[in-house]
């Protein structure tokens, strides 16, 4: 396998990203690490957070990690749910995330049930808990999406736009590739390439600006649960259109429909209807 990786358009020609690291006689993917960095990044920012709201840093270390295990879980089950057809032949596969295969949207969902219980077991409210831990969220994606630049996966259909970027056919999943990306493949000194949509790029970029609007807009909410949910508009708007550059992407069961897609545009409409009912709500109890 060739690991290069190179942005043409860019004039960026990287001769050798690896996909792992080896510490004496155990290897650590880089999967694994940056996205470890990204949720440790993003549990300091719900701490600090948690103290400029006068609340108890102890209390979210405590609820952001047990939210952490229970969000890798919920990746993780998620992708295997729409996913099954790639793990039904080998079941021992679904426990090896080391190769990738962790999806955001059940990660969220793992990780506010978990926060449910928590937060009623500490007694906090539920959508003070979200608003608080609303900005680390982006920061861990910003950081972990870079894990799928590593495994060369998580990228899009064929372009020559100023972002393309270029994997060799022998590191990607073949399943991935598609007849366009075929008909545009080229050989640079011996080594054939795909060139395409770096979407885990696009993803990362979106999620720096959902960050900029959800930190100008933390004092600013009206109701609780506000800042969640406008991340959740946020990164849903953004999604709907990423995911549908992607070519992995996970269908709805018996249909030609990405599951994420339709989740997205679900949270979008949600969270816009609870964001104009909570605000109309405070502004009625204001006398406003």
């Amino acid at each position: 396998m060739d690991y290069s990786i190179n942005f043409p358009n860019l004039g960026i020609h990287l001769e050798h990203v690896g996909k792992n690291i080896m510490v004496g006689n155990f290897s650590l993917a880089y999967y694994g690490m940056v996205i470890a960095v990204g949720m440790m990044l993003g549990m300091k920012a719900c701490t600090m957070r948690a103290k400029e709201t006068g609340q108890s840093e102890d209390d979210y270390v405590d609820m952001v990690i047990v939210g952490l295990i229970c969000g890798v879980i919920g990746a993780r089950i998620y992708y295997v749910i729409f996913a099954w057809d790639y793990y039904k032949n080998d079941i021992l596969s679904v426990f090896n995330i080391r190769q990738g295969g962790l999806a955001i949207y059940g990660g969220i969902i793992g990780a506010v049930l978990s926060l449910y219980v928590t937060s009623r077991i500490k007694k906090i409210p539920f959508l003070k808990v979200l608003d608080t831990i609303a900005i680390g969220i982006p920061i861990g994606q910003i950081i972990g999406r870079w894990g799928n630049f590593f495994n060369r996966e998580a990228f899009g259909g064929y372009t020559n736009n100023l972002l393309a970027m270029q994997l060799p056919v022998s590191a990607v999943r073949q399943n991935e590739i598609t007849e366009e990306m075929w008909q545009h493949a080229v050989t640079i000194n011996g080594v054939q390439y795909i060139q395409v949509h770096p979407t885990f790029l696009y993803e990362g970029l979106w999620n720096c600006g959902v960050l900029v609007i959800l930190f100008l807009m933390r004092k600013k909410t009206k109701s609780p649960g506000e800042l969640f949910m406008l991340y959740i508009a946020l990164y849903g708007l953004g999604r709907f259109w990423i995911e549908s550059l992607r070519t992995d992407q996970l269908l709805i069961p018996g249909t030609a429909i990405p599951v994420s897609m339709v989740v997205s545009a679900v949270g979008v409409i949600g969270a816009v209807i609870f964001i104009i009912y909570g605000r109309k709500r405070a502004k009625s109890v204001s006398g406003i």
